[in-house]
């Protein structure tokens, strides 16, 4: 469609609201978003654009999907599992659940298949047995309820964040740098991004996010520096990408972390040339939840598994403390 300059309102999610009456103006604001509206060839996602009369506007609609996510032979790497509650080792590149870009081949969907009609309900078609999430990247331990009992219990046990209870979750991360103490606690409020909407970031006003975190080992560069750290974090808050934003906000993202780390990536030139090559191969942000602790919903038992680093990450670690 061309803007035609007559339709109220410059911003282009008012002018595609005018020219589409077919859809809603929360659905054009989504696919605004989703980087699904182009002008002139090139995506726009920002609603409040204002656009100008004889630029060309195209949208790339999806087709509608269904409802309730259908289950899929995924195969799942299950730690424990009984009839309240499984935990699952995750890999890298599975998404929790359906979401926009991603409504197939998510855990949902492999537990759906899995585990049948027992999922608890309580989280919604959409997110079946979800009581929390790993970023697609991110490796490691999650538990997801069996029946709504479980549900509640495992939902309370991670809105309390071990303050007063068991609930314990741990991650090994591979920063770059050298924090200047061994051991401490980020205490910073997270909310959206102002301007990149994908994006988290420490904001004035946001939502209470602390973790605590240990550094484990240091790994020195080409130049006899220390460039590298792995540290250990404990979660006191679960917000979206909390390890990943508060890290970046501490000056030592992530390492392979293309959203909140890109400025860091000339360090790699510091590693040893097997350390680089891991590093490339890598290809994600290097976080892996290594640590789960909970009480069992129906025994009160306290229950704890751990996680040794995957493969790709086990490389990175090796490729760190080679010297050559």
């Amino acid at each position: 469609m061309v803007v035609a300059g007559d339709e109220g309102s410059p911003r282009l999610d008012r002018v595609l609201a005018t020219r589409c009456p077919a859809l809603s103006r929360s659905r054009l604001k989504a696919l605004i978003l989703d980087g699904r509206v182009a002008i002139a060839g090139s995506p726009v996602r920002d609603p409040a654009y204002h656009a100008s009369p004889g630029e060309t506007i195209t949208i790339d609609v999806p087709p509608p999907v269904a409802p309730e996510p259908a289950g899929e032979a995924i195969a799942l790497d299950i730690v424990y599992e009984d009839d309240d509650l499984i935990v699952i080792d995750k890999p890298r590149g599975l998404v929790v659940h359906p979401a926009a870009g991603h409504e197939t081949g998510t855990l949902v969907n492999a537990l759906i298949a899995h585990c049948g009609a027992s999922l608890s309900g309580i989280g919604g078609v959409r997110r079946p047995g979800i009581v929390h999430r790993l970023d697609k990247d991110t490796t490691g331990l999650m538990v997801v309820a069996k029946n709504d009992k479980a549900h509640q219990s495992l939902s309370a046990q991670f809105a309390d964040h071990g303050r007063t209870g068991e609930l314990r979750r741990g991650y090994y991360a591979f920063i770059w740098g050298v924090p200047s103490r061994a051991r401490g606690t980020i205490e910073a409020p997270i909310d959206r991004h102002p301007y990149a909407r994908e994006k988290m970031a420490v904001r004035d006003g946001g939502r209470e996010a602390i973790t605590h975190w240990e550094v484990l080992e240091t790994y020195t560069g080409r130049s006899g520096g220390e460039v590298v750290s792995m540290i250990a974090c404990q979660l006191e808050t679960g917000r979206t990408h909390q390890i990943r934003v508060h890290l970046a906000h501490l000056g030592h993202p992530l390492l392979g972390d293309e959203v909140y780390g890109p400025h860091f990536k000339t360090k790699a030139s510091q590693l040893s040339q097997e350390g680089r090559a891991a590093l490339t191969d890598l290809g994600r942000q290097a976080l892996h939840a290594y640590l789960l602790v909970l009480e069992h919903p129906s025994t009160g038992e306290v229950m704890e598994w751990q996680s040794a680093l995957p493969a790709d990450l086990s490389r990175l670690k090796a490729g760190l403390s080679a010297t050559e």
